[in-house]
C-alpha cells in the first residue's frame, strides 16, 4: 500500500488548510464542484473510476436527456469554458441533447481545460472514506483531522490520500435497485445473472444483436423503462421474432403516464408513446406482478412471484432491470452520516425531495445546510444526495455544489443564498418503488 500526501507537510494546526478538497466523480456535478473551487482559488483533486470524464453517462449515451441545454450547463463551468476561448457553445439552448452529446460538447472540453485536467486522476475507484487515525466512534478533535480517502488503481494497487473536505459526486447509475419487490436480490439471481441487463441498453445500436429476435421483459415503471420499451418496439419492426413485455409492480405506471403538465416536452411524450404501443399490442403489459425468485428455463429465464395475491410466473429470454438506482454507501462506513430512514438522503434534504410528494420541478432550492452531516466537511451531492428518490435534475446539483463550495470558502452569505428556477415536471411518484431515473 502506498500513502500519498498531495501537499507539503505542515504543523498540525495549519494542516487542513494546506490539503485539497477531494471530489469523487468526474461527471457533471463533480466537474461543476471543481469549477467553483477554481473560481475561489481552493485546491482540489478529482478521483474518477472511469478512464474519461462522464464515464457513467457514456454507458447510456445513446439516450436523449429530458432537460434542454439551458438547464444542463453549470454557470461556473460555463465561465471557465468561455475564459478558455476554444469552447463551441451549443447553439440551440432549447434542444435536449443525448448523453453522448452532453459528454462530447460539454464535459470533455471542461475536463480538458488546463485548470481542470491537471487535478483529475482517472482509473481510480474510491473504496473507503474515513478520518486520519479515527474510526467513526472517536470524537475528540475529529473535525481537525484530515479526511483519509482510500482508493484502488486500475492495476490493483491500493493507495490513500488526505484532504480537507470530501465532496462525493459519484452518482448511482452503477448501483441499481434489485428486481425483487422486497428490495433484496431475487432468489436464484446468480444462476441467471447473464440474462439480466442493466438499465438503458442501446437496443438499436451496439446491443442490437443481443435483443433482436428475442423476447425481452423490461421491469420498472419509470422513464428509463419507457426509453427501453420504445427502443425495443422500434427494433421489433425490423427484427422478426422480437417480442417486448413490460412488467410493473403496481396496477399502473403513474410516473410515465401522468406527464400532461410536464414542461420537459421530450419526457412528456414518452408516456403517450408507450401507451399507444401497449394499446396497439406491440408491447405486452403485465401489471401488479411482484418478483421474488428467478430460475433458468432453457436458454431463458423464468420470473417467479405473485400477481394480485396469487402465485404467478413469467417466461422470457432477457430481463432489463429498470427499477431505479440507489447510492453506494458501503465505502462510507467510517463517515458519520445522517440519512433519512426511507429515502436514504441527508435528513434535512429528504422532506424536500420525497418522491411521494414532489416532482423534479417542485423540489425547493437547497444547499450546504440541507446537505450537512455530523461529519463536518463531508457532503453527498448530485444524484447520490437524493438517495433512492428519482427526482434529480442537473441544475439542482449545480446549485448544491455552488453553495457547498461557498461554505468551504467561509462565505456564509453566498452559501446561504440558494436560488433555483426549475421547469414544472408533472408527477414523479415512486409509489410502485420500481422506476428508473425520473429526471435528467
Amino acid at each position: 500500500m502506498t500513502l500519498l500526501d498531495l501537499t507539503p507537510r505542515a504543523v498540525v494546526a495549519d494542516r487542513l488548510s494546506t490539503l485539497p478538497v477531494v471530489i469523487i466523480g468526474a461527471g457533471p456535478i463533480g466537474l461543476a464542484a471543481a469549477a467553483n473551487l477554481i473560481e475561489r482559488g481552493i485546491d482540489f483533486i478529482v478521483l474518477e473510476a472511469g478512464e474519461v470524464a462522464g464515464a457513467a453517462i457514456r454507458l447510456w449515451g445513446h439516450t436523449r436527456l429530458f432537460s434542454p441545454w439551458r438547464h444542463l450547463i453549470d454557470p461556473a463551468s460555463r465561465r471557465l469554458l468561455e475564459k478558455g476561448g476554444r469552447w463551441v457553445e451549443p447553439q440551440d439552448e432549447g434542444r435536449a441533447p443525448s448523453g453522448q452529446q452532453l459528454v462530447d460538447d460539454y464535459l470533455v472540453p471542461l475536463s480538458e481545460l488546463d485548470a481542470v485536467r491537471s487535478h483529475i486522476r482517472y482509473g481510480v475507484r474510491v473504496i473507503a472514506v474515513s478520518r486520519e487515525g479515527m474510526d467513526r466512534t472517536r470524537t475528540a478533535g475529529r473535525a481537525q483531522k484530515p479526511f483519509l480517502v482510500r482508493l484502488r488503481t486500475a492495476d490493483g494497487r491500493t493507495e490513500e490520500l488526505t484532504g480537507r473536505a470530501v465532496i462525493d459526486a459519484s452518482g448511482t447509475y452503477t448501483t441499481p435497485n434489485p428486481l425483487s419487490s422486497s428490495g433484496l436480490d431475487p432468489i436464484g439471481l446468480g444462476e441467471v445473472a447473464d440474462l439480466v441487463i442493466h438499465a438503458l441498453p442501446d437496443v438499436r445500436g451496439v446491443d442490437r444483436t443481443q435483443f433482436a429476435g428475442r423476447h425481452t421483459t423490461v421491469v420498472g415503471a419509470g422513464h428509463s423503462a419507457a426509453n427501453t420499451l420504445i427502443g425495443l418496439a422500434e427494433l421489433a419492426q425490423s427484427a422478426p421474432g422480437t417480442r417486448v413485455t413490460w412488467l410493473i409492480r403496481n396496477a399502473s405506471a403513474v410516473r410515465v403516464s401522468s406527464s400532461a403538465e410536464d414542461e420537459l416536452a421530450d419526457r412528456a411524450r414518452l408516456g403517450s408513446r408507450v401507451d399507444r404501443l401497449v394499446q396497439a399490442g406491440v408491447i405486452e403489459k403485465i401489471d401488479s406482478f411482484e418478483i421474488s425468485a428467478m430460475s433458468r428455463l432453457g436458454d431463458g429465464v423464468q420470473l417467479i412471484g405473485s400477481r394480485r395475491g396469487e402465485p404467478a410466473a413469467h417466461d422470457t429470454d432477457l430481463v432489463v432491470n429498470a427499477t431505479g438506482f440507489r447510492p453506494d454507501l458501503g465505502m462510507l462506513r467510517e463517515v458519520r452520516l445522517q440519512l433519512d430512514d426511507i429515502v436514504e438522503a441527508p435528513v434535512r434534504l429528504a422532506p424536500l425531495i420525497d418522491p411521494n410528494l414532489h416532482s423534479c420541478g417542485t423540489v425547493a432550492p437547497h444547499g450546504f445546510d440541507e446537505l450537512r452531516h455530523p461529519e463536518s466537511g463531508f457532503f453527498l451531492v448530485g444524484m447520490k444526495s437524493y438517495g433512492r428518490a428519482p427526482t434529480f435534475l442537473l441544475a439542482t446539483g449545480y446549485e448544491q455544489v455552488r453553495s457547498v463550495v461557498a461554505w468551504l470558502d467561509g462565505d456564509m452569505r453566498s452559501a446561504s443564498s440558494v436560488q433555483l428556477t426549475l421547469p414544472a415536471t408533472g408527477v414523479c411518484s415512486t409509489g410502485d418503488g420500481g422506476g428508473g431515473s425520473c429526471c435528467s
